[in-house]
């Protein structure tokens, strides 16, 4: 959420951001309705101050026998509770519009990030790894003689509908390999704190991670009100909601193997096949929570924590930065990481790690205390896949591709799969 007075202080800086954005002037409706706001409440203190001395003149009116005025301030003192009441429920339904009003507003953008419509002015800042060369055609993973009998689609329809999977035998195990190796990497060389979460969340903590109000579609909702998480970010960032941290305590790093649901609500028609866009799906997460000076830097190295993932995995990748018009609502700087796969000849996002910088922290009231004094500050908050495991999968499985249909698996795995190091052409783990 935004500070409104960030916004009073300096409202072209402001709309300026989000013209980078692509967006609108936003800060005269914003004024407006702020200034609406500050009236009822001067208001309010008015009639209230004019009560109080009405009050006190009651009395002495009575003392004195003067009836009339003793009526005339009664009246008075009604009317001012009355207009009191008024003016605080207009004052009320003012701070409520300004406040549903700034959390529909994006974040706005780093002024490092380069300015941009849409996914084409992203801006590539490195690769690692050499897409392998091919002496076949390769095939998508749902394709792969192997993983066939692993993943049954048609099944999964039955059970729930379109975007579902059911996983079996030897691509299941590699799937839970994934999320292992990848949970042991953070927590043993990335010094994240392993967390496990609860999938259903109350209002509060979507509204602190910024997925309400705007995106309520693309969510699950329960019929007793919990929401299902579309990510652990919002579990993991909502754990400090309400807080105030010693600074000594920071950052604060976490990573949660989680299920994850969205609804896709947006993605009508894309990536129907396969189980790279999935209504369920698990994901490695990491959140940090920090001071503001060092946000920068943290995301710099969340970066490098999901990029050696990949590496470990030997799956070639390319690292980009979002541009204006490309990021998340909740961010401030996007990395994306797009990982090659073959069967589709070209690279998909694999994860996006961003800083928020104290946009949601402002959100959850997330705070900490200076060791040097002074009054509390917002925090700083991050996110980032570390990595979304199905999509993982299907680069494992893509790049390992062999001619035959079986599927050699990265060194990394094997550790976690007994010793075994591929899936033959039948489906079975060797």
């Amino acid at each position: 959420m935004h500070d409104i007075r960030a916004i009073r202080d300096n409202p072209a800086a402001f709309d300026e951001a989000l013209r980078r954005r692509g967006l609108p002037p936003a800060s005269p409706e914003i004024l407006s309705l702020d200034a609406d706001r500050r009236a009822s409440i001067a208001a309010a203190e008015n009639a209230t101050a004019e009560q109080n001395r009405a009050s006190k003149e009651v009395g002495a009116a009575k003392a004195r026998g003067d009836d009339a005025e003793f009526e005339r301030l009664r009246a008075l003192v009604a009317e001012k509770k009355a207009e009191i009441a008024r003016l605080a429920a207009a004052a009320d339904a003012q701070d409520a519009a300004l406040r549903d009003m700034l959390m529909r507003i994006p974040n706005l953008p780093h002024p490092d990030v380069p300015e941009g419509r849409d996914e084409e002015d992203n801006v590539e800042l490195r690769r690692w790894g050499t897409p392998r060369t091919f002496d076949f055609t390769p095939r998508e993973h749902f394709e792969i003689a192997g993983v066939k009998p692993g993943m049954d689609f048609e099944t999964a329809a039955k059970l729930s509908g379109a975007r579902f999977v059911v996983l079996r035998g030897a691509v299941i195990r590699v799937h839970r390999a994934l999320a292992q190796m990848m949970l042991d990497t953070h927590i043993t060389d990335h010094g994240l704190t392993e967390t496990w979460t609860p999938v259903l969340v109350k209002e509060d903590a979507m509204y602190g991670t910024n997925q309400l109000p705007k995106f309520a579609e693309d969510s699950y909702q329960t019929t007793n009100g919990w929401w299902l998480v579309p990510t652990s970010e919002v579990t993991l960032t909502n754990t400090i909601a309400g807080d105030i941290i010693e600074e000594n305590q920071l950052p604060i790093r976490m990573t949660a193997h989680t299920q994850c649901f969205r609804s896709e609500a947006g993605s009508a028609g894309k990536d129907t096949t396969g189980m790279l866009r999935q209504h369920q799906f698990e994901k490695v997460e990491m959140v940090s929570i920090t001071t503001p000076e060092t946000s920068m830097a943290e995301h710099d190295r969340m970066t490098r924590c999901a990029e050696n993932i990949l590496e470990k995995l030997g799956l070639p990748y390319r690292t980009i930065v979002l541009c204006t018009g490309d990021m998340g609502f909740g961010a401030q700087k996007t990395h994306d990481l797009e990982v090659w796969l073959p069967g589709q000849n070209r690279y998909r996002e694999i994860s996006s790690v961003s800083v928020c910088g104290d946009f949601q922290a402002r959100r959850m009231n997330a705070r900490f205390r200076p060791a040097g004094g002074g009054k509390p500050e917002f925090v700083h908050t991050l996110n980032g896949s570390g990595l979304a495991v199905g999509r993982t999968l299907i680069a494992v499985l893509e790049n390992g591709q062999q001619a035959d249909g079986s599927v050699d698996l990265p060194a990394a795995l094997h550790p976690y799969l007994g010793g075994r190091t591929r899936i033959s052409a039948d489906g079975t783990l060797v």
